[in-house]
């Protein structure tokens, strides 16, 4: 059923300050430059010039932007963060999901499954494993021995956790993501490489999102962790013994090297490098493309190679 809310209620839900008329019944959300009649959009600065273009019934802005727009507007002073509370309303905070254990799904012996679980085709998960309430297990998975998995956590189609991986509550990864493999350690002799035993584990923590194709390797001893709340993109390598802290986001590409410490609420840019045995403090912010080559204090903003 099409669900529609009249504009006082997403005002109320988004906590923003509606302007002009409240009557229009708004039945979807939409791009600026494809929002029609019934449909709800938003803009900040960088969207100015479509503002007065589009035809959206009403629209989500920042109150210097108020007067831009002639229809009803939902003022607030961050309007990305409103559509995202209105999408929430309109569409839940996920997609719907299967529920059952298919019947090609493996699984290990001493497994401990929670109420709703979902196990997809052909997943395995492997002995004493730990599967909290209403968690996600996709087509092709394979969860390693002695994992464990919070509840209603996500595991998309084709993600790989090594043995002994913890999975908090309210996780989310992406296909393609391989957490836990061995990290890069290598002794050398003066003539040959030789391997070191990698025999740690990974931590995820709470409400952490990892997009596809990640990967995060297991520590050498110890844990590698990734801090509660954190949200790493695409193509993301988190080397061996690294501790990233919580609410940090890091863009695709970007490389950690073994050992580094990333604070809490660091912003790193995509394709940016980290050598190994730094740290990074809280809020630092690291530009696209930088080449990190020793430790940055809190609340920094670096560039650039070398940075």
């Amino acid at each position: 059923m099409e669900k529609a809310f009249s504009l006082r209620k997403i005002a109320e839900y988004v906590g923003g300050k509606l302007v002009g008329d409240s009557s229009p019944l708004i039945s979807g959300i939409a791009p600026l430059e494809e929002a029609g009649d019934g449909e709800l959009s938003f803009a900040d600065r960088r969207y100015r010039c479509l503002i007065r273009t589009t035809r959206a019934t009403a629209l989500i802005l920042p109150p210097d932007l108020r007067d831009e727009f002639p229809g009803p507007r939902i003022l607030s002073p961050d309007p990305y963060l409103a559509f995202q509370r209105a999408m929430v309303l309109f569409y839940g905070p996920y997609t719907e999901l299967p529920r059952g254990v298919h019947r090609t799904a493996v699984i290990g012996d001493g497994v401990v499954l929670g109420a709703q679980v979902s196990i997809g085709p052909y997943a395995v998960v492997e002995e004493r494993c730990e599967i909290g309430d209403r968690v996600y297990i996709g087509a092709g998975c394979y969860i390693g021995p002695r994992c464990k998995i919070g509840p209603k956590s996500r595991i998309y189609p084709h993600v790989v956790l090594y043995p002994d991986v913890e999975v908090g509550r309210g996780v989310i990864i992406h296909s393609g993501t391989v957490i836990g493999p061995d990290g890069f350690g290598f002794a050398f002799d003066g003539t040959q490489y030789h391997k070191v035993p990698q025999v740690g584990k990974v931590v995820i923590e709470d409400e952490v999102e990892i997009g596809a194709q990640v990967a995060v390797d297991r520590a050498t001893l110890g844990c590698t962790v990734i801090g509660k709340g954190t949200k790493i993109d695409n193509l993301v390598q988190v080397a061996h013994n690294v501790v990233i802290g919580p609410h940090t986001v890091i863009a695709g590409q970007a490389g950690i090297s073994g050992s580094t410490r990333i604070g809490a609420y660091v912003q790193v840019g995509g394709q940016a490098g980290f050598r190994d045995h730094i740290k990074v403090g809280d809020r630092a912010r690291v530009a696209a493309q930088a080449g990190v080559t020793k430790s940055i204090p809190s609340e920094a903003q670096v560039s650039g190679y070398p940075a």
